[in-house]
């Protein structure tokens, strides 16, 4: 077993430990708000490695029958959870139409139904409607803090985002059988790849359709030329088993279609993929909200970075990238600061593009939903809207989106007198070499 995976074992269990001990709190929905979703962090540990016997040896082995544990105590105890390796899944969301987070990579979960008598009946009916996995024989170990979504570039609330953390007490690997219509794939992926340096990666996004909704789709090329993409922080996952959803349309391809614009190409300039391909053939990306759920948490595992690794959403176009450092420069400094200081309280919540959500007890919803509903709402694909937050990684984006807003202005107003004083430059010029030809 790597050492690396011996660290992460000692540290998971006071942690887990911790947060039975400490769930976080309820947080109501805000007024106009209805939907409420949960969201399962299924841990588990993979035993080491052990060979296979040969034909003519005894496969029975009378002393390794063992039940199920049934507390966190004893599961840590055993020898083969604290030589092994332990490891967190994720679902590949299967490509569908209108869906926002269509071949996204998320945690299994759902939205909670009214038959579901509170959040965590809806993480372990939806987990078992979406991957076949059955969480009622898990072992609970807490919350992570709860959130209100919100869209993007405003401050509509979409629900409020309750995960909830399962480790399952068997050596024995869990069936998955995932919902071809719902999920395109399952992968169980190591804790020491989700904390590895090396395994950091970058996401670009376009978000012109978002930002020119009513403009039609000029206005969106226009925008998509103008700002490129983009980028936020992300880590590449390395799956150590994957199950895939092989009777989904497309799974083995009929068409090659070759690449007609270079790779360099898309990224800094926004021009747009030349191939669509499928949910599970695109890479495991771990950005925006989901990496959110998990920021802190992880950041509370050796060795201690997880916060450190991220970095600050940005642009790929030159010169808006660099208004965007410079008008976010004091900001970042200054949040930075605030935090290593330790001037905010130490408990984290756990985003790391986005902001935390208000969080208050069952017993007094309404009234602070009320007033915090705006001051506390994370964006579904990573941007914070509000400006009071709670764990680490909000906190350092405590007003960066209203900076970047300024930058976007400014960048606008630059771009539109750079563009009218080259038409007319080009106009006067044309003008004069006419004259002389005259």
């Amino acid at each position: 077993m790597s050492s690396d995976s011996k660290t992460i074992i000692q540290a998971l269990q006071p942690l887990l430990q911790r947060q039975i001990k400490s769930p976080h709190p309820y947080v109501p929905n805000p007024p106009g708000c209805r939907k409420r979703a949960s969201v399962a962090v299924i841990i588990r540990v993979r035993p080491p490695f052990k060979p296979v016997p040969a034909p003519n040896e005894s496969v029975v082995d009378v002393g390794t029958t063992e039940s199920p544990a049934t507390t966190l105590e004893e599961f840590f105890a055993k020898a083969w959870v604290q030589d092994g390796d332990p490891e967190v899944l994720f679902i590949k969301r299967a490509g569908r139409a209108g869906d926002r987070w269509s071949g996204h990579t998320a945690l299994p979960g759902g939205k909670r139904d009214p038959e579901d008598p509170d959040d965590v009946a809806a993480a372990i009916r939806e987990t078992r409607e979406e991957i076949g996995l059955d969480l009622t024989t898990a072992l609970a170990a807490g919350n992570l803090p709860e959130r209100i979504v919100a869209t993007t570039w405003g401050k509509e609330a979409l629900m409020v985002l309750c995960p909830f953390v399962f480790v399952l007490p068997s050596h024995e690997p869990p069936k998955l059988l995932p919902q071809p219509t719902e999920v395109a794939s399952v992968h169980w992926v190591p804790l020491r790849a989700l904390l590895s340096p090396s395994l950091r990666t970058l996401e670009y996004v376009d978000i012109s359709s978002r930002m020119a909704k009513q403009g039609g789709p000029a206005l969106r090329y226009l925008l998509r030329a103008l700002m490129g993409k983009m980028v936020f922080s992300a880590i590449k996952l390395v799956p150590s088993e994957s199950v895939f959803a092989s009777s989904i349309a497309g799974f083995i391809p009929e068409h090659s279609k070759p690449q007609t614009v270079s790779g360099w190409a898309q990224a800094p300039f926004g021009v747009p993929e030349s191939s669509q391909s499928l949910a599970h053939q695109q890479p495991i990306l771990l950005w925006g909200l989901t990496l959110g759920v998990l920021a802190d948490f992880l950041d509370m595992l050796p060795p201690y970075n997880a916060v450190a690794l991220w970095r600050y959403p940005t642009f790929t176009v030159p010169d808006l990238k660099l208004l965007v450092w410079l008008f976010t420069r004091n900001i970042r400094k200054n949040n930075a600061g605030d935090l290593s200081a330790g001037t905010w309280p130490s408990n984290t919540a756990t985003d790391a593009q986005t902001q935390a959500t208000a969080v208050v007890t069952e017993g007094e919803p309404t009234k602070l939903a009320t007033q915090e509903h705006d001051q506390n709402t994370v964006g579904i694909s990573g941007l914070g809207v509000g400006s009071r937050t709670n764990d680490a990684l909000s906190r350092l984006l405590v007003g960066y989106y209203d900076h970047i807003n300024v930058a976007l202005a400014v960048f606008f107003v630059y771009r539109a007198l750079l563009g009218t004083t080259a038409a007319v430059w080009l106009y006067r010029t044309w003008r004069r070499r006419r004259t002389g030809k005259l």
